[in-house]
């Protein structure tokens, strides 16, 4: 499955009907199982319907930082991130890829 990032919006846990996604590097994580981080009011709700690489690969919160873009990322931020990734993959299934 593909998901367009305008797509993705509909899986940010506002409707408890639909499952939470989030996606780091092109793909797409199912995070419902941790709806109490993802899910609204979690301490982690930013990142639910969008795509969290930078926010990830910099350990940001801000609104800014919550999408796709990795240009000017440092070899640390960019190693945070593949960190992030394999702690995702471990804990969540890959639903879905980021159409571009």
């Amino acid at each position: 499955m593909e998901l367009t990032l305008q797509q993705l919006k509909q899986y940010d846990g506002s409707d408890p009907s639909k499952p939470i996604y989030f996606a780091v590097k092109g793909r797409v994580f199912d995070v419902t199982a941790g709806k109490s981080f993802y899910g609204p009011g979690g301490s982690y709700c930013m990142f639910a319907g969008k795509d969290a690489s930078r926010a990830l690969a910099k350990m940001s919160k801000n609104d800014e930082d919550v999408c796709g873009s990795l240009d000017g990322l440092s070899e640390k931020e960019m190693q945070t991130l593949n960190d992030w990734e394999k702690k995702f993959e471990a804990k969540y299934p890959v639903v879905a890829t980021l159409a571009d």
